[in-house]
């Protein structure tokens, strides 16, 4: 089980936590070719209250332009790094126009901005254009071909929208398996890719015969070098698909954060969406803790390489969902209640916060190695001597004395190892709490947004618990499976905390050197 989790353990993002409604211009040139892309990119209206705290620099209560104009150069800089989120044509480069502007306009921001062909391509009978995030922290749709128009382009050309393609089983299994290290997808997989999340076609002249070239597909696989738009920093965690079950769960995260993000708003003038709100928040936590995170992957692991009674995992569970909702409701007071940083400055606190809740998650995991191979931190107390012939005379000697460290049932973490459990998962506020406060402090409705974090916790929390207590249970059935009493017993035991133990340590460094 340890090392199934291990496997897919890379950066990647849970769900997406920016929603864009988008439209593109497509320019020509005088030859015919494809030169230019103007993009007109109106962010969810959540993320756009995020995206301008702080900017109303002159206090008049509008956020004009000019305010944003250093946002939307910084954006461009960041939007370089991923492409431009844009994959077009036979591997089409692009570079900034550098006539990048935003405006704020009924609580969305909208992103303008034109990027030019390095080398214009023709059409030709088919040209493709993704604009997306191969990464799914971005979601960006057109909503119908009218959000696509073509500029100075041959009367013969004419585009439309073709909607994702579900990838095949092969695809899905490839892409799962692939490490850390590929920053390139191979030819024919980079190929597969294109289509999953739909793409505009444009089409000058006759239709062609079926393709049978490979086309490539640029920085799928690449690393992510920051979090896009000045949003809060994404969570590194598993790398799971995002197709069957593992894409339903993630689009009902999009569905009930969505959701949830409307209901805070309609609260204002209707007191009835606060129970709305609620339910939605709850069952938010749920999904989004289903998803890739280092939370239960933490806590499940430090209860099989640990503990023995059910009811401590679901504690550990609950007091770290408890508190990375109390540390997202205290960023959010502090740094932009009190303090009014922007969003960028709230951003990038949350990332070194999330620095280091993964340093402690790597040290917790050496601290419970060490001390299972070494019995550092065993101490037998008195009472603990009173009952030994008991323990003795229910199991072979060398069940106790094996490896020459502690038995499986001797070690208990104490309240401080717990409290480094609870610090190191609940440490990292959640982004989408970030997000949601931010919006609920801009309405003028942060009781109810407080009240929303702490019901995401909540469902998050029961979640979690259930992964803690199949952890436990499984260690259960280990033992059970060689006798209860017998040294295979004790040895099954034995060796599944400590793979237990190396998860922690195993995971907490792969997601500090993620994280850097």
């Amino acid at each position: 089980m340890v090392l199934m989790l291990l496997g897919p353990a890379v950066p990647a993002q849970a769900h997406p936590h920016i929603f864009i409604d988008a439209q593109v211009d497509i320019g020509f040139d005088d030859a015919g070719n494809i030169a230019s892309l103007h993009h007109s990119w109106t962010f969810d209206t959540a993320f756009s209250v995020w995206m301008v705290q702080g900017l109303d620099i002159n206090n008049n209560g509008v956020v004009e332009p000019e305010e944003m104009q250093e946002l939307a150069d910084e954006n461009m800089l960041g939007l370089a790094d991923f492409g431009f989120y844009t994959i077009a044509g036979d591997g089409m480069d692009f570079t900034a126009a550098g006539d990048q502007r935003m405006r704020y306009e009924d609580n969305r921001v909208t992103l303008d901005f034109t990027i030019d062909a390095v080398e214009p391509q023709p059409p030709g009978t088919r040209f493709e254009l993704g604009v997306y995030d191969a990464e799914y922290y971005v979601a960006i749709t057109f909503d119908d071909i009218a959000d696509v128009t073509l500029r100075n382009a041959p009367g013969s050309c004419a585009a439309h929208l073709e909607p994702p393609v579900p990838m095949s089983r092969e695809i899905e299994e490839r892409l799962y398996a692939l490490g850390p290290e590929v920053l390139e997808l191979p030819p024919d997989l980079a190929a597969a890719m294109r289509g999953t999340q739909g793409m505009v076609v444009i089409a000058c002249g006759v239709a062609p015969p079926p393709a049978t070239a490979i086309e490539a597909v640029n920085q799928v696989a690449q690393s992510r070098p920051a979090a896009p738009f000045g949003g809060p920093p994404p969570e590194v965690g598993l790398n799971l698909p995002r197709t069957g079950f593992f894409g339903w769960l993630q689009q009902q995260q999009r569905d009930f954060y969505a959701a949830m993000t409307a209901s805070l708003a309609a609260l204002r003038g209707d007191g009835n969406a606060f129970w709305v709100l609620g339910g939605l928040s709850f069952l938010y936590g749920v999904f989004h803790a289903a998803g890739p995170g280092h939370g239960k992957v933490v806590i499940s692991s430090y209860m099989l390489a640990n503990e023995r009674q059910l009811r401590q995992g679901i504690a550990l569970s609950g007091l770290s969902a408890l508190m990375q909702a109390l540390v997202a409701i205290g960023f959010v007071l502090l740094l932009a209640g009190l303090l009014n940083l922007t969003s960028t400055a709230l951003g990038e606190a949350a990332h070194w916060v999330g620095v280091v809740s993964y340093a402690m998650v790597a040290l917790l995991g050496l601290w419970l190695v060490l001390r299972k191979v070494f019995g550092w931190g065993h101490h037998h107390d008195h009472h603990d001597h009173h009952d030994h012939h008991h323990a003795h005379a229910h199991q072979p000697h060398d069940y106790d004395h094996m490896h020459h460290a502690v038995g499986p049932g001797d070690i208990k973490g104490d309240w401080r190892e717990q409290l480094g459990v609870v610090l190191a998962v609940g440490l990292r506020p959640c982004s989408g709490a970030l997000v949601v406060l931010v919006f609920a402090l801009s309405q003028g409705l942060l009781a109810a947004g407080i009240v929303s974090v702490l019901l995401m916790s909540l469902g998050t929390a029961i979640t979690v618990a259930t992964l803690a207590i199949l952890a436990v249970s499984a260690k259960g059935l280990a033992a059970r499976i060689g006798g209860a009493d017998s040294a295979l017993a004790g040895q099954l035991v034995w060796w599944a905390e400590l793979l237990g133990a190396i998860a922690v340590l195993a995971f907490g460094i792969l997601l500090l050197l993620a994280s850097l």
